[in-house]
Formats: structure tokens, C-alpha cells, sequence
């Protein structure tokens, strides 16, 4: 069965905004909501909202006062929220018996339909949860670089083994939260009820290069966590090579004590 958004409009602006590192869902009334999975609500003044437990809403049709007005209302159910929101968007024409697809930041859809508009909502999500994490990533690439550039000069490095490991630290956070809390892998649960929508989803995928963002951005968090573990294990080597340079000057020190008293006698 069809939801309808009662979105009169032929042509409206979607807009992902992520506001934090989740939201609390379970704190919203569920009583006036259109659908859930993702959960999607009227928005006071026209058009809809979707919110999403990763931190993001998406709008649909939504004018820029209502959407601020929306955003103060989740501020006290957002996690951490972020100073500077990441935001995504996209234009939305509805054509009736035309050909549904994407193509230059305009999306074309026979209607307007909850369920149409929630298969926008996961990819625009997705795509604005991924700017954040390419971002971090790339200021984590900046910062171990020159680690990696002393490393190859002079076969040394200096630093804490504690600062690397919030590195990998940092970097495993950020994996879990795009696997697990995201699974930005994953197809949304709307396709299972609406298997004829997955042709709108791929086109929308293959627009925002999800599949080939998410490998690149896989690739590069491996990368580099096991650079950071290698400086960790050279450290700790170095360490460990310290330590057992005491314990030889102890033993010196002690045979020439021994040497010293005896001669002495």
C-alpha cells in the first residue's frame, strides 16, 4: 500500500542535514508519523521530514524558516551535535507516467509518495554521513603523513604511542559507526515492502557514488590504522631496545662493583 506525502508541488528541494552522531528516536511521538524505517513526520507549515538514528533528517519540500525551526526542536535529542552540519541535496520533480531517474542533481519520480521520498532520504543520509567521515579521514591523512616522511628520512620517528593509538582509535569509531550504525553498505528496509523501487535506489546510488565512497573510504581507514599500529609496534620496539640497554649497564655496573670489592681485598 502507497503512502501519500500530500506534497502538492511538481518540483521541491530535498535537503539532508546530519546534526549530530545520533538521534534519539525513541523520544519522538511515533503517533503522527507517516511511516517508520526510516521514520518520517509532517513538518508544521508544508512537506515532510525523514529522520534517521545516525543523526541526520532529510527534508522534502520543507521552507528554509520550518527547516530551522524543525532542527531547534531535535537539538535536545541530538548526540553531540556538530557546530558546522554536513548537508546534501537534491531537486525533486514529480512527472506523472514519465521515466523515473537522476541525472545532474535532479531526480525525476512518477509521484510523490512516502516511499519514493524515504528511498531519497537514505541516500542523501548516507551521502552527507560520508562527507563527514571523507573529511576526518582526509585531516588523519594530513596528520600521520609527515610521521610516515620522518620514518623514511632518518628511520626514525618521534611521538607517543598513546597519541597513535587514539589514532586507531579515532579511525575504528569511525568504521563501526558507518557499519554499524549506518550500514551504508546495506539497502534500505523500504525496498524489501517495494522491491519495484530498487531500480530508483541503484540510479540514486550510482549518482552519489556510495558504493565507490564507502570502498575508497574503507581502503584508507585500513590504510591508516596499520600505519599508525606499525609506528606503535616501532616505538614500543624502541622502547623495549631502551629498556634492555638498562639492564645491560646494570650488569656492567654490577660485574665492576664485584670486580672493584674484590680487588680491594
Amino acid at each position: 500500500m502507497t503512502i501519500q506525502s500530500h506534497i502538492e508541488q511538481k518540483s521541491f528541494k530535498a535537503r539532508a542535514v546530519l546534526v549530530g552522531e545520533r538521534i534519539d528516536l525513541k523520544a519522538l511521538s511515533a503517533a503522527d508519523a507517516l511511516a517508520t524505517n526510516p521514520l518520517t513526520v509532517r513538518v508544521q507549515g508544508g512537506g515532510i521530514a525523514t529522520l534517521h538514528r545516525y543523526g541526520v533528517a532529510v527534508f522534502f519540500a520543507v521552507s528554509p524558516m520550518e527547516q530551522v525551526a524543525f532542527l531547534r526542536y531535535l537539538q535536545p535529542l541530538a548526540a553531540n551535535p556538530y557546530p558546522k552540519p554536513e548537508t546534501e541535496e537534491l531537486e525533486v520533480r514529480i512527472e506523472a507516467g514519465g521515466r523515473e531517474g537522476v541525472s545532474g542533481g535532479v531526480v525525476v519520480l512518477d509521484d510523490a509518495a512516502v516511499e519514493r521520498l524515504q528511498v531519497i532520504a537514505d541516500v542523501l543520509s548516507k551521502s552527507a554521513l560520508l562527507s563527514l567521515y571523507e573529511s576526518k579521514v582526509a585531516g588523519e591523512f594530513d596528520r600521520i603523513e609527515p610521521l610516515a616522511v620522518e620514518l623514511d628520512r632518518t628511520g626514525r620517528i618521534r611521538g607517543h604511542s598513546k597519541d597513535l593509538l587514539k589514532k586507531i582509535g579515532s579511525m575504528l569509531l569511525v568504521e563501526q559507526r558507518m557499519v554499524g550504525r549506518a550500514e551504508i553498505s546495506e539497502k534500505p528496509e523500504v525496498l524489501w515492502d517495494n522491491p519495484a523501487l530498487e531500480g530508483l535506489f541503484a540510479r540514486l546510488e550510482d549518482e552519489f557514488e556510495i558504493k565507490e565512497r564507502h570502498t575508497a573510504l574503507e581502503r584508507k581507514l585500513n590504510l591508516i590504522a596499520r600505519t599508525a599500529q606499525t609506528l606503535v609496534e616501532l616505538l614500543s620496539s624502541k622502547h623495549s631496545l631502551r629498556v634492555e640497554w638498562y639492564i645491560v649497564l646494570l650488569i656492567v655496573f654490577e660485574i665492576l662493583l664485584t670486580l672493584y670489592q674484590l680487588f680491594l681485598r
